[in-house]
C-alpha cells in the first residue's frame, strides 16, 4: 500500500489499489503498483554521449593522466575507459540508453565516483533530454599526516605504536573509529598517507627504553621491588595529541583535502603500578586472570604493555601498569565459572584488585530459523550491537543454526545477520517465557540466555523519482524509515538519487515505512531519535507485504526537502 500525506481522496484511491495489488502479488514475482514518472523516454536505436572534465576538488584545475571508466550499473561490467589528456577532458560516445557509474582515479588523489557520498554515488543516465556531455568529476588530493614522537628529554622515541582514529558520520550516527596503526622509525618519525578529508585523532603507546618492571619481593622480606631502582620502574601512559592521557581529552586534527599537517606527541613517564590479585591455593583447575582494558573513544581495547608475574603462592601481580581508569575483566579459570567485569580507577601502587565488585558477565545462545520455513543461507554470520551500534561480538552460525556468545555485559543488544545473497533481518525472537517482535535482546547480569531468532529476507526493491518543484533532482539522500525506528534500526535503507532523479532502494524486508528525500543530508546523524521525524511528516507512507517480491514502483515522485 502506498500513501502520500496529501488529500484524503488520493489516499483512499491508493489504499484500494494496494488491496488489489496484494492479491496479484500472490502470483507475480515483480510488483508494479504504478509506473513512476520518468524524466524521458528512450528512442529506439539512439546513442548518447557521456563527456566532461576531471578536476582537482580543491583548486578546480583540470587533471591530466586521470583514468576514467564507465561501468554499467545493471551488469557491474566495465563499458569503456580512457586516460585524460592535458585539459582533463574525457569523452565516451555511442552509448545506449542506460545507467552508468562514472569513476575516476589518479596517482596522488582519492579514487571516486561521480558525486560520491559515503558508499553512494550518482549514476549517469543516458537518454533523450538528459545533458550528459558537460560533467565535472571532482577528485580529492590525498592528504598526509606526519609527525614525531619524543620523550621527556625531547629525544626521539623509536618503535612507538602510533594509532590513527577517524570521526565517522556514516550510518547515521557519529562515532570515532580506529583506522590504522603505524610504527615510529629510529628518528621517532611517522607518516600516514592516502587520507581523505575528515577529523582525526592520534594516540601513541610506547615503553621507556630504560624501563625495568621487577616483581614485588615476597611479604616479610622488606626489600621492596627486588633490588631495582624505582626510577627505572616507569611507564608511558597512552598519550593523545596534544598531551591528554584519556581519549575524552584528545585534541581533534582537522585534515582537509591535499593538506599535510605535522604534529608532535610528547611522552612523559610515570611510576609504574604494581597491581596485586589473589588466586587462592588450589590452582589445579586454573584461576581467574585479570585483563585490563581502556575505553578508547567508542571502543574498549586491551592494555598491551602490562605483564603478570608471580609474587608468592596464591598471589600474582600486574607490573608496568600506568595509573588511570580501566575496565577490569576477570576471565574464568575453570570451566563453568562466569567472567566478571568492573570499572576501576587505579592510582595507588601495590593496590589489590577487589574482584568482589565485579558484575558477572552473561552468555547467549541463539538458534536461527526462517519465517518461511526454508533452510538458512550458507555461511551465515551473526553479530551483536549495543545502543551505539558498536559491535560487541560476532559468531558464525553452525549447520544446526546455532550461534554462541560469551562474556556479555548486562544490557540491550541488537541481533544482526550477514550472508551472501539476500539481506536478512531478525523480525522476532522467542524464549521459553517471552515472545517479542524486532531484533533486540536484553540480558541481565550473570545469566545464560537461550532464544530463537526468526529471519526474514529482504527481497523487495523500491524504485521512484526524487523531485523538487516538479523537476528531478540528482545527488540527494533517499531514506526509507521504518514505522518504529528505535525497534527496527536494521530496517533502514538508503540510496542516492541518480542523474535523472531516479533511485532504487534494495533489500527491503516486509513492514511499514515512510520514504523521504533530503538535500545535503550526507553526514547528518539521521539514526538519532527524532532527527528524521520532521522529514517523515512530509514523506510518503508505504507498506511492504510479506508476499511482495522484486521491484515496486512508487506511484508519485518523492518531494525533496531542504535539510
Amino acid at each position: 500500500m502506498i500513501r502520500s500525506r496529501g488529500s484524503e481522496k488520493r489516499t483512499r484511491g491508493l489504499c484500494a489499489f494496494g488491496v488489489l495489488g496484494l492479491l496479484i502479488l500472490c502470483f507475480c514475482s515483480e510488483n508494479t503498483l504504478a509506473q513512476s514518472p520518468g524524466p524521458s523516454r528512450d528512442v529506439p536505436g539512439a546513442t548518447y554521449t557521456i563527456a566532461g572534465v576531471v578536476v582537482n576538488s580543491v583548486t578546480g584545475a583540470p587533471l591530466a593522466e586521470a583514468r576514467i571508466s564507465l561501468v554499467g550499473t545493471q551488469t557491474g561490467k566495465g563499458v569503456a575507459r580512457q586516460t585524460t589528456a592535458e585539459g582533463g577532458r574525457f569523452w565516451f560516445t555511442g552509448l545506449p540508453a542506460g545507467k552508468f557509474s562514472l569513476n575516476g582515479a589518479k596517482r596522488g588523489y582519492i579514487s571516486a565516483s561521480y558525486e560520491h557520498h559515503e558508499q553512494y554515488a550518482t549514476a549517469i543516465v543516458t537518454g533523450p533530454e538528459l545533458k550528459t556531455d558537460e560533467l565535472v568529476l571532482r577528485l580529492d588530493p590525498m592528504a598526509v599526516l606526519s609527525g614525531h614522537v619524543r620523550d621527556e628529554n625531547g629525544e626521539p622515541v623509536r618503535h612507538a605504536t602510533v594509532t590513527l582514529f577517524r570521526e565517522d558520520h556514516s550510518g547515521g550516527m557519529s562515532r570515532v573509529n580506529r583506522l590504522l596503526n603505524g610504527i615510529s622509525d629510529d628518528l621517532g618519525y611517522f607518516d600516514i598517507s592516502s587520507l581523505i578529508p575528515g577529523t582525526y585523532f592520534v594516540s601513541v603507546s610506547a615503553t621507556p627504553w630504560y624501563a625495568v618492571h621487577a616483581p614485588s619481593a615476597p611479604a616479610g622480606t622488606g626489600s621492596g621491588y627486588s633490588g631495582v631502582s624505582p626510577t627505572l620502574d616507569a611507564a608511558y601512559p597512552t598519550t593523545y595529541y596534544s598531551g591528554a592521557t584519556e581519549a575524552e581529552g584528545a585534541t581533534p586534527i582537522v585534515v582537509k583535502a591535499g593538506e599535510h599537517p605535522e604534529i608532535e606527541v610528547h611522552l612523559n613517564p610515570v611510576p609504574a603500578l604494581h597491581i596485586l590479585f589473589r588466586t587462592g591455593e588450589n590452582k589445579e583447575h586454573g584461576f581467574p586472570r585479570p585483563q585490563l582494558q581502556k575505553h578508547v573513544f567508542d571502543w574498549v581495547e586491551p592494555m598491551q604493555n602490562s605483564v603478570m608475574v608471580s609474587v608468592e603462592p596464591g598471589v600474582y601481580e600486574l607490573v608496568g601498569v600506568p595509573p588511570g581508569k580501566y575496565s577490569v575483566r576477570m576471565n574464568p579459570g575453570a570451566q563453568g565459572e562466569m567472567a566478571q567485569a568492573s570499572e576501576m580507577n587505579l592510582w595507588r601502587d601495590g593496590e589489590e584488585l577487589d574482584t568482589s565488585r565485579g558484575e558477572p558477565l552473561s552468555s547467549l545462545k541463539i538458534t536461527f530459523k526462517t519465517d518461511g520455513g526454508e533452510g538458512l543461507p550458507n555461511r551465515l554470520v551473526t553479530s551483536l550491537q549495543d545502543g551505539r551500534r558498536r559491535s560487541v561480538g560476532w559468531s558464525e552460525v553452525d549447520p544446526a543454526g546455532v550461534a554462541n556468545f560469551e562474556g556479555l555485559a548486562a544490557g540491550k543488544y541488537a541481533i544482526l545477520c550477514n550472508a551472501r545473497g539476500p539481506v536478512y533481518a531478525v523480525t522476532r525472537t522467542e524464549t521459553a517465557t517471552l515472545k517479542t517482535s524486532g531484533h533486540d535482546v536484553t540480558l541481565g547480569a550473570g545469566v545464560q540466555q537461550e532464544l530463537t531468532a526468526w529471519l526474514t529476507a529482504g527481497v523487495v526493491k523500491l524504485e521512484g523519482v526524487a523531485q523538487k518543484a516538479g523537476k528531478p533532482v540528482a545527488g540527494v539522500m533517499v531514506v526509507l524509515i521504518p514505522k518504529d525506528p528505535e525497534a527496527h534500526r536494521e530496517y533502514f535503507r538508503r540510496d542516492q538519487s541518480d542523474f535523472d532523479g531516479t533511485f532504487s532502494v534494495a533489500n527491503i524486508v516486509p513492514g511499514s515505512y515512510t520514504i523521504v528525500a533530503v538535500e545535503d543530508a550526507w553526514g547528518m546523524e539521521w539514526m538519532q531519535p527524532g532527527v528524521l521525524s520532521r522529514y517523515a511528516r512530509h514523506g510518503q507512507e508505504l507498506t511492504i507485504g510479506p508476499l511482495m517480491r522484486g521491484a515496486v514502483h512508487l506511484p508519485e515522485a518523492v518531494e525533496v526537502q531542504a535539510k
